[in-house]
């Protein structure tokens, strides 16, 4: 009887080693903590096979795709104002609101723009 074959035998074990690449991929995408974890990821293997005109020929094509979660989106506010010739500008909104200090993690006053505020009197 002729040997079964297999799938990680064929292409001297290109196939798997292909299906092994993707799966590297997914499994670093689960560990990736900027992702959410409870979203299934997927690995397609299509495994196509064209016979030729006598039908004792097979060519084999295989493909293996992964499906991984994109990183979680991200979001921040800008203020927007106006420099004195007109000209719009934005600035990243470090405070809770403009217009309003704060004192960030080095213990120093910022303007709603994260300047450094001096309080010299």
């Amino acid at each position: 009887m002729p040997k079964q074959l297999n799938l990680a035998e064929m292409a001297q074990g290109a196939f798997m080693e292909q299906f092994h690449r993707e799966l590297n991929k997914v499994l670093a995408n689960i560990a990736d903590p900027n992702t959410d974890a409870k979203k299934a990821r997927k690995i397609t293997l299509t495994i196509t096979l064209k016979p030729d005109e006598n039908r004792d020929v097979v060519a084999v094509d295989a493909q293996s795709k992964s499906v991984l979660v994109p990183a979680k989106s991200l979001s921040t506010r800008i203020v927007i104002d106006r420099e004195k010739d007109g000209t719009v500008v934005g600035a990243e909104l470090m405070s809770a609101q403009k217009g309003q200090m704060y004192i960030d993690t080095d213990s120093q006053i910022k303007d709603d723009k994260g300047k450094v505020i001096s309080m010299q009197r």
